[in-house]
């Protein structure tokens, strides 16, 4: 499974296009799954890793549940699939676009599994708050057991 590292600034074309990070587009190769983040993002997996994901999430739950018809269409609703083109690049579906309230400046971020698209003034404010709260959780367990 590939792991996605890195911040790198981008720009989306006219036609709402990203050029894919060329570290990132041999993972990309076999299929894109672009997604809601739960943050104000769009998630780009794998095929594989975003089933996985989502498996996790939904086995935790019993199949009749409300939780897991809530979470079933949340996860199918909210992402499509796709490819890259010829020069790299993938095309972001309005509902997406709005969802991360992306524009023209944006921030490609790593995310382990998946990379993440974000406003690039978002993503400013974001990992700001992120940092302090890293700081936190790092506290906090330096303290247990």
């Amino acid at each position: 499974m590939a792991t996605f590292r890195g911040t790198f600034d981008y720009t989306l074309d006219a036609k709402n296009r990203l050029t894919v990070p060329a570290r990132f587009r041999a993972a990309l190769a076999e299929g894109v799954v672009m997604a809601k983040g739960t943050e104000p993002c769009v998630a780009l997996w794998t095929p594989e890793a975003y089933d996985a994901y989502t498996e996790s999430i939904l086995s935790t739950y019993n199949p009749l549940s409300e939780e897991a018809d809530k979470l079933q269409r949340f996860f199918s609703a909210n992402s499509v699939d796709t490819e890259l083109d010829s020069a790299g690049r993938v095309g972001f579906p309005p509902f997406l676009l709005e969802h991360a309230g992306l524009k023209k400046e944006v921030v490609v971020t790593g995310a382990r599994n998946r990379i993440e698209v974000w406003d690039r003034a978002t993503w400013a404010d974001y990992n700001e708050q992120l940092i302090a709260d890293v700081k936190d959780i790092r506290s906090r367990l330096s303290h247990a057991g």
